[in-house]
């Protein structure tokens, strides 16, 4: 757990996969959360919340980085 969030909170296995089904396989794994696949190098806000993963693509829509809770 991330912080007190519930549920699996770290998505390793993810990376290299097309995001929008990145997304997807988060949210069916974690119901807590809402994965928002943001393109690399946008700003985004960095509070942290427990309800929200980033799932960083390239411009070929492929995973980054971990997609982790926050």
């Amino acid at each position: 757990m991330a912080d007190g969030c519930e549920g699996k909170s770290s998505w390793p296995e993810l990376v290299g996969i097309h995001g929008k089904t990145a997304a997807a396989r988060i949210e069916y794994q974690n119901r807590n959360v809402n994965a928002i696949v943001i393109l690399e190098g946008r700003f985004v806000t960095l509070d942290f919340r427990c309800d929200r993963v980033s799932v960083w693509v390239n411009e070929a829509g492929k995973v980054v980085r971990t997609p982790v809770i926050g």
